[in-house]
């Protein structure tokens, strides 16, 4: 067992779970084959809401609710989520009403690329978890929305490590996302407007920072 993996297993081990119905909606969501965060990006949102305790906080892909039932569960903020996927969308109602959280989960439908200009915000932290090709499109309009120390979280940034590889060793298919992602983490790490850390956290977490206005 490489290094890695023994530190997955043994972070593993020390995790206290989420609540019963959570971990059922996880499981569910396991089963059907719909991606949720991984339990390392799990411990570090939880983790984050508690030092930030945002009272607005906005995702960008919602699936069928999993990741804004975990950060209502862990904060005491209204979270408005975005989600372009029509056949998940009534799946994520019925968890948020299932969970009792309907009236403080605001679900938007529709592409994100269109709904994002027409939000005001602020959002003390935005959670970024859509189609990884558009998170570089996304970026202007996420920063304009975070307040000066607001949070910008984007997941899956190291996709599986396939962005340390070159160019020509990623598939062809891949290649635009590897571009993209790639452009994506420069224009983070270079922004003047945000402090950034890359962390292989999960499959690779963005933390940024919107910095103070001068």
């Amino acid at each position: 067992m490489d290094l890695s993996s023994r530190f997955s297993v043994y972070l593993e081990s020390l995790d206290t779970g989420n609540t019963p119905l959570l971990d059922t909606i996880e499981q569910e969501a396991r089963e059907g084959g719909v991606p949720v965060i991984r339990k390392e990006t799990q411990r570090f949102l939880r983790t984050l809401l508690a030092m930030k305790k945002p009272t607005a906080v906005l995702e960008v892909g919602t699936a069928i609710g999993f990741s804004s039932l975990l950060m209502c569960t862990f904060s005491d903020a209204h979270i408005t989520t975005i989600e372009n996927y029509a056949p998940r969308i009534p799946i994520a109602r019925k968890n948020f009403e299932r969970a009792g959280f309907a009236d403080r989960i605001t679900l938007l439908e529709g592409d994100a690329a269109e709904i994002l200009p027409g939000l005001t915000g602020p959002y003390g932290l935005i959670f970024l978890d859509a189609a990884k090709g558009q998170y570089l499109h996304f970026l202007p309009e996420l920063v304009r929305l975070l307040p000066p120390g607001g949070v910008l979280l984007a997941d899956n940034c190291l996709q599986e490590g396939a962005v340390l590889d070159p160019h020509w060793a990623a598939e062809r298919r891949d290649r635009t996302i590897w571009k993209r992602m790639r452009e994506f983490l420069f224009e983070l790490t270079h922004s003047e407007q945000l402090e950034t850390s890359i962390l292989p956290v999960g499959d690779g977490l963005a933390l940024s920072v919107r910095r103070e206005t001068t």
